[in-house]
């Protein structure tokens, strides 16, 4: 039995060259948002690691957000249950008490369905990583951010992908405008972008996207016995949009950084960040975002907040990432390809060596629920690696079940505060109204306009061909009853109405300047 501490989290039991386990691994919470990195094939234990260690962090009174991919982190909500192996685990490790708890949790799901939703305002996600999400090129990506200027400088909230997609499309109408003070404003760019937030929309992306946001400080929440809560993610479905996945884990990571104060090197950390599938976050991702995930994980140790990448391969994190990571843990790996046999010397070369096992081949002999673990000592200073037993869980191995889901997301103290979508006025609606009074205003002008012709006119008037007054016949236009008519010839008074004639009919410049001709010609002959 080892002597409990309240400062540490027990991780297992390393072995000694007898071959039997007699050490206790500990991870030091005042080291625990150094972050750390849990790596392994599938099936050799990552699930149970990461489980124990959210139990840990749990029990110090530190909440935690995590990922579940396979659905199995679902059972940290539920009492333990006493199975043979994992009795005999915990005598191995010499776990004794082995208690079993169930954790205060909180599920989360994107698309609503096994979890509180989660939303952002497309503000707040920001263009570089929108950009990121649709896979956008530099020239739309330009288009993107003048959009989001653009409704920054004219008062207009940018909350959901339908303000999105109208704010591209207004942009579309006003390209020529809008070119002349941002840059070049393509139809074809616009185009390629509101496609893109189509196929966004079909997979999912809309749920998301929208009010209630996620505020901060409902992940880190404490129970009244001083316990953190669990923040589990529903990642199933998400898995089937991988860009939608890791782009969100980016940006509730940055929401963290900017949000919290500065607290230095803390006792505990504030908040700890499992990222499952972590491979999912950096493949095919550029140079630029590359960088943005490497200065946030760097930084935000100072916030308290410790970041822990769980993965198949360590190859899977850039190296400008894998270097701020303290805390390592490494199940088995096999070795049958080149990249895999590349992948067991990376994970070795990553340990401060133990003279008393060879590092790289141990690790293709690790057994299920075995380790490699190495953690950060007083000082900060990498522990030796030792082969380690991995402790059992406290709580259920395996999932709930879909009814005890429900009644926990009832419980929850978070229930009712994101499940109904607020939709309030913002671009989209803002656009909406600009174009219904332009419209009006363009009814009203043709109205003015036609109540400004002259009244009691007729639109269809008799030709005036000449002669006296005929009783009823209309006078023509400009002249009185009473005033004498000018006496010309027959002959000419024909002429020139044969040459008025000619001139109605011809609609060019070119045909009047030949009537002009012809009737300068006609008056040299009269």
């Amino acid at each position: 039995m080892w002597e409990k501490q309240d400062q540490t989290i027990f991780l297992g039991a390393s072995r000694t060259p007898a071959n039997d386990y007699q050490k206790a691994e500990d991870l030091l919470l005042k080291y625990g948002n150094r972050h750390g990195i849990v790596t392994g094939a599938t099936g050799t234990g990552k699930t149970v690691t990461l489980q124990i260690l959210a139990e840990g962090f749990s029990n110090a009174g530190v909440p935690v957000f995590a990922a579940d991919v396979k659905g199995d982190l679902s059972g940290v909500a539920a009492m333990g249950e006493a199975k043979d192996f994992l009795v005999k685990r915990a005598a191995d490790v010499k776990l004794d008490p082995y208690d079993f708890q169930e954790f205060p949790v909180i599920f989360w799901d994107l698309f609503g369905e096994q979890g509180h939703p989660i939303r952002a305002t497309v503000s707040e996600m920001g263009p570089l990583l929108l950009s990121r999400l649709m896979n956008l090129t530099d020239a739309q990506e330009g288009v993107v951010n003048i959009a989001f200027k653009l409704a920054d400088e004219e008062g207009m909230l940018l909350l959901d992908l339908k303000d999105l997609q109208a704010m591209l499309a207004n942009m579309a109408e006003r390209a020529a405008e809008i070119g002349a003070r941002y840059g070049n404003v393509t139809r074809q760019s616009v185009g390629a972008i509101q496609r893109n937030l189509l196929v966004l929309e079909q997979q999912g992306a809309a749920n998301f996207f929208g009010e209630p946001a996620l505020k901060i400080a409902d992940l880190m929440r404490k129970t009244p016995d001083g316990r953190g809560a669990i923040n589990v993610l529903a990642a199933d479905k998400l898995m089937n949009n991988p860009r939608l996945y890791a782009t969100f884990l980016l940006w509730l990571m940055s929401e963290l950084f900017e949000e919290l104060p500065e607290v230095g090197d803390p006792d505990k950390p504030k908040l700890v960040f499992f990222f499952d599938e972590a491979h999912l976050l950096f493949n095919d991702a550029p140079r630029a975002l590359v960088e943005r995930v490497e200065q946030v994980v760097r930084l935000i140790r100072s916030k308290g907040v410790g970041v822990y990448f769980v993965t198949q391969n360590p190859l899977d994190v850039p190296e400008t990432v894998l270097a701020q990571l303290g805390n390592r843990i490494q199940h088995a790996l096999r070795a049958y390809t080149p990249r895999e046999q590349k992948a067991v010397k990376t994970a070795a070369d990553t340990f401060r060596p133990n003279p008393d096992f060879d590092c790289a081949q141990a690790i293709t002999q690790l057994g299920t629920g075995e380790a490699l673990v190495s953690t950060l000592e007083e000082k900060g200073i990498p522990s030796m690696v030792q082969r380690t037993l991995i402790r059992p869980p406290a709580s259920r191995l395996g999932p709930i079940s879909p009814e005890e889901r429900k009644k926990v997301i009832a419980d929850s103290p978070v229930a009712g505060q994101y499940d109904e979508t607020i939709d309030r006025e913002s671009a989209f609606e803002i656009l909406q109204k600009r174009a219904s009074q332009a419209q009006e205003a363009e009814a009203k002008a043709r109205e003015q306009e036609e109540l400004a012709e002259p009244q009691g006119r007729s639109r269809w008037t008799l030709p005036d061909f000449g002669g006296g007054d005929s009783g009823g016949s209309p006078q023509p236009r400009g002249r009185t009853p009473s005033a004498p008519r000018p006496r010309t010839s027959n002959r000419q008074s024909v002429t020139e109405a044969a040459i008025k004639s000619v001139v109605r009919s011809v609609g060019s410049s070119v045909g009047r300047a030949i009537v002009r001709g012809v009737l300068g010609s006609l008056k040299k002959g009269f």
